[in-house]
């Protein structure tokens, strides 16, 4: 493994156990674990911002690949099922992943790029919207796409809001799930 590829595994794993606290991670900290010198990251990266944005980008795409195959695990299950299955998934991710997933929704919202981790997920959903919508045509099934992405993206960003607003708390499972569904049947339509 090259300096920088080490650089980026032991940053991903600092990231891994600090969860929450992964603003507290240091150049000296993943240089250590990486076995390099601390010049390497700003050589490398330019900076521990831009590194750590690597990682998460990194760590949430995996997911997203994941989440892309999940039409073998749910073959049996309707369209409106499957979208519900991903979305639950993509939910849970966000909420057990939190520092992760906000630094990634964050980074896309600020610098959005062509192949960022939303518009993966847009890609992971599009089909699975167009499977419960086949009679939209394919402007309206991207935007309501985009929607959905964005909605989700926000009401995890705005958690607490809502909780605050509807009383829902969006960190127990349960409501979570009910959350979704709903935002299903808003974006998509009530005769799903």
């Amino acid at each position: 493994m090259d300096a920088k590829e080490a650089i980026i595994q032991a940053a991903i794993d600092l990231i891994n156990e600090k969860g929450e606290e992964m603003n507290t991670i240091t150049v000296r900290e993943i240089c250590r674990k990486a076995n390099v010198g601390l010049g390497l990251v700003n050589y490398h990266f330019g900076n521990k911002d831009r590194l750590i944005e690597l990682c998460v980008e990194r760590m949430v795409s995996d997911i997203v690949d994941i989440f892309r195959s999940i039409q073998e695990k749910t073959a049996q299950f309707s369209a409106f099922e499957r979208l519900e299955y991903l979305g639950n998934m993509t939910f849970t991710f966000l909420f057990e992943h939190f520092a992760v997933s906000r630094t990634s929704i964050l980074s896309d919202m600020c610098t959005p790029k062509e192949d960022d981790n939303t518009y993966k997920t847009y890609l992971a959903y599009l089909p699975l919207v167009s499977a419960c919508r086949p009679d939209w045509d394919e402007e309206t099934l991207e935007r309501k796409t985009l929607c959905l992405i964005s909605v989700m993206q926000q009401s995890f960003l705005r958690h607490d809001v809502i909780r605050q607003l509807h009383g829902i708390d969006l960190t127990v499972p349960e409501e979570r799930k009910a959350y979704h569904r709903s935002i299903l049947h808003d974006i998509l339509g009530e005769d799903l």
